[in-house]
């Protein structure tokens, strides 16, 4: 079963994410980081195996869910979805684009379904001392919802050191900008999956984002990640 889980406040977030870029907020309690950590050893809940070294996407690997999705995933994504769509429908109105993301995870599925965008994108994600993420996008097809969600299920410090979250913002006509993101276990970091609204000298414009995961220096870390549109 999943704890009681605080549902992120819209508002908060959109005046977060337009500060720093991305916001932080607990959301996994221990027991519930392990047992979802134990799922990555359960092959027959995944569609597909990625070694990140054989495309060059850094070290480590990771797996995505198949459907149907264990419970406490498939709640957490229906959970999240809602207040980051209002976010994500702010961000919309703001940069003046007149299409708008449905009120629950159920409804926009159907259009990514009917886009012929069917696969899962929930992920485990394990680096082994060594292991590291190169900055990307988790993009998978024309739909992208342009938020996503990844929970630290390792204890830092103890089950490993290093492997800091990433992001770098890419600003027109001056140097990237990047920031370390510091997570405790069973904390979860909200992010623009390939861009955000950023406020230029006369109007909105599209900051892009990327992210990633540095070298890990010592043990296992591994974490979720909720991704809300699914793949071609």
């Amino acid at each position: 079963m999943l704890p009681a889980m605080t549902q992120p406040d819209p508002n908060q977030l959109i005046e977060t994410i337009a500060q720093r870029g991305y916001a932080t907020m607990p959301l996994l309690d221990p027991a519930t980081c392990g047992a979802i950590a134990a799922l990555y050893g359960e092959d027959a809940r995944f569609r597909k195996r990625i070694i990140m070294e054989q495309r060059a996407y850094g070290q480590g690997e990771y797996k995505y869910f198949a459907y149907p999705l264990p419970d406490p995933i498939a709640a957490l994504r229906a959970a999240l979805y809602p207040p980051l769509a209002v976010v994500a429908n702010a961000w919309r109105r703001t940069l003046g684009e007149q299409e708008s993301f449905p009120p629950t995870l159920e409804d926009y599925l159907a259009l990514c379904h009917a886009a012929g965008q069917t696969r899962p994108t929930p992920l485990l994600l394990r680096y082994e001392a060594g292991g590291f993420n190169c900055l990307h996008q988790d993009l998978y097809g024309d739909l992208a919802f342009p938020l996503q969600v990844v929970v630290l299920l390792s204890r830092p410090g103890h089950d490993f050191t290093g492997g800091e979250f990433l992001l770098v913002e890419q600003r027109p006509r001056a140097q990237s900008r990047a920031e370390v993101v510091t997570l405790a276990q069973g904390e979860a970091a909200i992010f623009p999956v390939h861009h955000r609204p950023a406020m230029g000298a006369r109007r909105p414009y599209r900051a892009t984002m990327r992210h990633g995961v540095s070298r890990v220096h010592t043990g296992v870390r591994q974490t979720l990640g909720i991704i809300f549109h699914d793949a071609a």
